[in-house]
């Protein structure tokens, strides 16, 4: 995560939240999203999962007064999700850092979405993945969900940003995906 992110992140929490209703998040990085979710007018409760906990009191040194309605969870979010129960959860933004390996692992992938996110997403909730740079729908998520809405944004990468594999400006797509009916 880097600080040019903070607009898409701050779109990204607009967009996942805008019905409104109880909310998770893989992780906490800067926190960005997690207050843009947590100060959405109409959230009613936003769980953020950091597995790090230098991570959680660097953020909370930097944020002493968290929202309400903001709960952050010390574990690993994919272990954590097994105890969430099903259909209980608005909204979900995903948006970690993951190894090689796992990013790579299609059955994982399809072992998360299917077991996991789209068994805890109410129906008609919302799941917000990470920006990509291509106007492709991520194949991981598009067969799991009913509906995709994706928003166009420009942006200025840093020359240090090594994950944008050297494109530092141009259009992020922002994807929300939308769990109509169980599958």
């Amino acid at each position: 995560m880097q600080e040019w992110e903070a607009p898409l992140m701050r779109r990204s929490a607009e967009l996942l939240c805008r019905e409104g209703g109880t909310y998770l998040e893989c992780g906490l990085g800067f926190g960005l999203s997690a207050l843009a979710i947590a100060r959405q007018p109409k959230t009613e409760r936003h769980t953020v999962v950091e597995a790090y906990d230098e991570v959680i009191k660097e953020f909370k040194k930097a944020t002493p007064d968290l929202p309400g309605n903001m709960e952050i969870v010390h574990a690993d979010f994919f272990e954590y999700i097994e105890s969430i129960p099903t259909d209980s959860v608005d909204g979900i933004m995903f948006d970690p850092w993951l190894p090689r390996e796992i990013r790579d692992d299609a059955d994982w992938w399809v072992r998360l979405i299917k077991e996991q996110i789209t068994r805890v997403l109410k129906p008609g909730g919302y799941f917000m993945s990470f920006f990509v740079t291509e106007p492709t729908i991520d194949p991981r998520w598009e067969p799991h969900f009913d509906q995709v809405l994706i928003e166009r944004h420009a942006f200025e990468g840093y020359a240090t940003t090594s994950y944008l594999m050297g494109k530092l400006s141009g259009a992020a797509y922002l994807q929300c995906y939308i769990n109509n009916a169980k599958n």
